[in-house]
């Protein structure tokens, strides 16, 4: 039977924190398994307010919907701009964006006047849950709690939030919303207005996904794959376009903090027998990432791989 969206693992978050031992530690076991086997998961019972994610959906699609001056003055200068909006609506390329950085520092639009409160509440509610994840891997792999946290120095941990708009597409076969591509950070976690577009590369080949309402689709990005000795996957994926509904997505990237040097926990290469990947300071990765070049074909992340001959 071919694999479908509702083939993703689904973690329900009340087990991975709750009191009985045996089902908290199973929902552990399942969280592991699925960041290995899948690098995609769906979030469930996580304690985001649905008004919360309503209202985050809301305040998006009303900036989106100001006028293209309004929006220019959030218009890209450089990939490190803490503001960034960008329309892409050409031939190959089919979609509006804006990008915040909003953590340790936050920085958000003026414009519409929903958008700071309910912005600063929803990506605080997402550095928790991808915090409670990181922290539930890490208990997988049988490392310290307080390692990780020092480690990855969790507490200035650098948090995007991207919003992507892709309106109905005249020929959504010759257009892509975002191109093949893997996330930098630990866990990326995102919602959407009901529409689905999200494809994963799974045994070669392009899978739809999706996630019901309510849920969060989370996925493993490049830093826990290398923190993780390669434990964990971080999967390519893309957003495809259609030519009648308009699609938008919300993505809250969560990383370490800029200043860790993120490389395979050491209790892990000890057990394991070797680094798998090279260590690297992640305001680097990010730097080089936003360069958005491949090096002899090779993303960064295939590029931090180390390759051992036997």
């Amino acid at each position: 039977m071919a694999e479908t969206a509702n083939s993703l693992p689904v973690i329900d978050v009340a087990l991975l924190t709750g009191d009985d031992s045996d089902r908290r530690s199973k929902a552990v076991h399942d969280l592991r398994q699925a960041c290995h086997d899948w690098g995609f998961f769906i979030l469930v019972n996580h304690g985001v307010p649905e008004d919360l994610m309503n209202s985050m959906c809301a305040a998006i699609q009303e900036f989106f919907a100001m006028s293209v001056d309004d929006k220019k003055k959030y218009e890209a200068k450089t990939a490190s701009d803490p503001i960034q909006w960008s329309n892409f609506q050409q031939a190959s390329l089919w979609r509006d964006y804006l990008t915040l950085y909003v953590h340790p520092e936050f920085h958000c639009p003026d414009e519409p006047q929903s958008l700071r409160e309910v912005v600063s509440e929803y990506t605080k509610r997402m550095r928790q849950l991808a915090r409670k994840l990181v922290e539930a891997v890490a208990e997988s792999l049988e490392l310290e709690k307080q390692d990780v946290d020092q480690l990855l120095l969790m507490d200035s941990s650098f948090q995007m939030l991207t919003s992507n708009l892709y309106p109905p597409c005249p020929e959504p076969d010759r257009a892509i919303g975002l191109p093949p591509h893997t996330d930098p950070g630990l866990f990326t976690l995102l919602i959407h207005n009901g529409v689905a577009g999200l494809q994963i590369q799974r045994d070669g080949e392009w899978l739809a996904v999706d996630s019901p309402p309510s849920s969060i689709l989370v996925n493993v990005a490049d830093q826990l794959e290398i923190f993780s000795n390669g434990k964990c996957k971080s999967v390519m994926h893309r957003a495809v376009v259609n030519g009648e509904k308009q699609r938008i997505s919300i993505v809250a990237a969560n990383g370490p903090s800029k200043a860790a040097t993120v490389g395979p926990a050491a209790a892990l290469v000890e057990n394991d027998g070797r680094a798998l990947y090279k260590s690297m300071n992640y305001g680097e990765y990010l730097a080089e990432r936003f360069k958005g070049s491949r090096v002899d074909g090779k993303t960064l992340l295939e590029r931090m791989a180390i390759r051992h001959h036997e």
